[in-house]
This record gives C-alpha cells, structure tokens and sequence, in this order.
C-alpha cells in the first residue's frame, strides 16, 4: 500500500510544477531570439515548455511594436491557440520548419475561441495585432532566424 501512495504523488509532480507557474503576472523573463521577416526585426521571446506556452502572453497589458512570443513545438501538428487571460489584440503566425508562414489568426482579447493551424506546425509567432497587415506579410512569407531550418 505504501508503494501505491509513492507512485500516486510521484506521478502528481509535474502536476504541482505547472500549478506553480500558474501566476496572473506575466512572464517577462524567457529567454529571447532575433527573427526577422524581410529587413523587419522581431524580438521574441521563446515559449518552448508545456508551462511556457501554457501562460503564453497572458495578463500583458502592453507589448512593444518589435516584440512577440515564439512557441516551439517538439514535434509537428495542428496546433490551436486561444486568448483565455489574454488582454491584447494579437495574431498568430503559424510557421513551418522552414520559417514559412502557412496561415495567420487575428485572435481577440479574452476569447476562448480556437485558432489553429491549418497544417501541421512546429512553431507560433504571436504579435501585436496588425504588426503582419502593416508589413504585407501573409502566408507564404518566410521568416528566417536560427530556430528555422533551412534546405
């Protein structure tokens, strides 16, 4: 019996980890990559564990014209974003392994309405909300940075 409890709170850890990042502050503090899309720069920080891109850009108020998050996958899929505690405007970017953009989401403040991908994808740009109109970038663009492969 004693062995069926051990196993039963081991396996909860990850559980409490993830419940710990769980803060209504926003997480400033990931580390960062330089992207560019044409001669724009992007400053984004990079979201790659399950608790990272869980918490995402929720709680900002702000973000900086030249910033965004990047969300790293381990492996390609569908993959599907909403704006649960996210209080701005913003775009997903959903990229390929080669930085190409296979479709772009206008998402909106505090919806749990799902975005996805419309083909399997390792990667997500969020940005501000109009920062891809204002440049012309639409799918089919290809962002480069050394997170991208290149062939």
């Amino acid at each position: 019996m004693r062995w069926i409890v051990l196993l039963t709170l081991a396996s909860a850890a990850p559980w409490v980890a993830l419940a710990d990042q769980r803060t209504d502050q926003p997480q400033l503090d990931l580390p960062r990559t330089r992207l560019s899309a044409g001669m724009h720069q992007i400053d984004a920080q990079v979201a790659q564990t399950p608790g990272q891109r869980q918490i995402g850009l929720m709680h900002r108020r702000e973000m900086p014209q030249h910033e965004g998050m990047l969300f790293i996958f381990e492996q390609p899929s569908v993959q599907c974003f909403w704006m649960k505690n996210t209080l701005i405007p913003l775009t997903a970017a959903f990229v390929a392994d080669d930085g190409s953009i296979v479709n772009l989401a206008d998402m909106q403040p505090l919806s749990e309405k799902s975005h996805c991908s419309d083909r399997p994808v390792r990667f997500v740009l969020e940005m501000n909300q109009g920062w891809f109109d204002k440049r012309r970038i639409a799918p089919g663009y290809r962002l480069t940075g050394p997170v991208f492969q290149t062939r």
